[in-house]
């Protein structure tokens, strides 16, 4: 399969479901999408952040982020369940907004839902910002976020935006 196509404007298009995301298709998706944000001085070249728990040299749970745009966005934090209540969901969020403030991160954000953990993150100074409902059944999807440099805290707290 031709990832990035050299084909006339012309030309028809179709759209098909693809089988999988491997890396390469993932590039192809968002490839215009980098281009745009680019020619606006902002490159849409996300840096990947991966912690994970490390129990007898093989990795049980941890945090999946993306660091791009003065942001971290954490995709997934996962403690497998007979390891909860031991702190390492709180020491994984701040092990990671270490990292994403010496990356030059000035927040963080997450989404997470009203039946899992929102009362987790809220715990850390995660406040959130926007809710989707209906997600899943009654339920919601949350959006919340944390400032990570004072700054940010005032800029937010000015505007009215999320915080």
């Amino acid at each position: 399969m031709t990832l990035i196509d050299e084909r006339s404007e012309a030309a028809p298009v179709t759209i098909r479901r693809l089988p999988a995301l491997d890396p390469a298709i993932r590039e192809a998706i968002t490839h215009p999408l980098a281009e745009a944000s680019t020619a606006k001085n902002f490159a849409f070249a996300p840096r990947y952040l991966a912690l994970g728990l490390d129990g007898c040299g093989m990795i049980d749970g941890g945090l999946i982020a993306q660091l791009y745009w003065d942001w971290m966005y954490v995709e997934i934090l996962a403690v497998p369940e007979r390891l909860r209540g031991k702190g390492l969901g709180r020491d994984l969020i701040e092990q990671a907004e270490t990292i994403a403030r010496a990356e030059g991160c000035r927040g963080a954000w997450v989404d997470t839902y009203s039946f899992q953990s929102p009362g987790f993150y809220e715990k850390l100074g995660y406040r959130p910002f926007g809710r989707l409902p209906f997600y899943p059944g009654n339920e919601e999807r949350v959006f919340l976020a944390k400032p990570l440099d004072e700054e940010a805290e005032r800029i937010m707290t000015e505007r009215g935006t999320a915080l």
